[in-house]
């Protein structure tokens, strides 16, 4: 005690030092800035509304918002390789498959585990592979194996009420991040001069500039707008 004021000192958690090592080994080794943009909401939010319940009915699953941000970074992945690639010693890896890690709540903290092959799975494949996961976690069910790899990662700070965040890499691993906010209703400025009220989501992307260049990351965001504005183009594949 410091003038009768208690502390209680603590051993830091086996998998919090594990996190924390990876975090500043990422940091210490990567150049990384971010960019970032908006989205409107409205398309998606209007689309979800008029077809989650028959979604749940006929596939049993939930249908969130978050599974078109995986979808939708999945493809830009693919469009955009340096951004799905990793520096390897030397080398450069380029992937031709796209693994999306996702911060999950466990009993004993925040576990990042992996979604795999997510360019080859359908919006439906992606939620049951999300909520399987996020329920193993929050029953503390999490393996290493469940976490191992990963070529990118979504983390989602709108959840907890967050306007704007520069996400962090997580691994030397992986060359990028997608943060997501809170979708907010703000004033925006229509293509014929008037203004309206949209829900409007800022979105953020970390990004190794070693390997990705401006252009290159400037564009992944775009795509990912583009996409999530337009949700029915994307699920048809158009």
């Amino acid at each position: 005690a410091v003038d009768g004021r208690e502390e209680n000192r603590v051993k830091m958690p086996r998998m919090r030092m594990a996190i924390a090592k990876n975090l500043k080994n990422a940091q210490e080794t990567q150049a990384t800035l971010s960019t970032f943009n908006e989205v409107d909401m409205t398309g998606l939010m209007t689309f979800r509304k008029e077809y989650k319940d028959m979604f749940e009915k006929a596939h049993g699953a939930k249908f969130g918002l978050q599974s078109v941000f995986f979808k939708a970074a999945a493809n830009a992945l693919m469009a955009i390789p340096s951004i799905n690639a990793a520096i390897i010693g030397d080398d450069i890896v380029y992937r031709e498959y796209v693994d999306i890690g996702f911060a999950a709540a466990t009993p004993k903290g925040l576990v990042v585990p992996i979604i795999r092959n997510v360019e080859k799975l359908s919006i439906v494949g992606i939620e049951r592979e999300f909520a399987e996961l996020a329920g193993r976690a929050k029953e503390d069910k999490i393996g290493l194996k469940d976490m191992e790899g990963g070529t990118f990662s979504i983390t989602n700070g709108g959840v907890f009420g967050s306007m704007l965040g520069t996400p962090m890499i997580g691994s030397t691993t992986q060359s990028a991040i997608l943060g997501l906010h809170a979708t907010k209703t703000r004033a925006v400025v229509m293509p014929d001069g008037s203004i309206k009220a949209r829900p409007i989501m800022y979105v953020a992307l970390t990004y190794d500039h070693r390997l990705i260049d401006g252009r290159e990351a400037v564009t992944f965001l775009k795509s990912v707008k583009q996409q999530v504005e337009n949700p029915e183009r994307m699920i048809l594949e158009m």
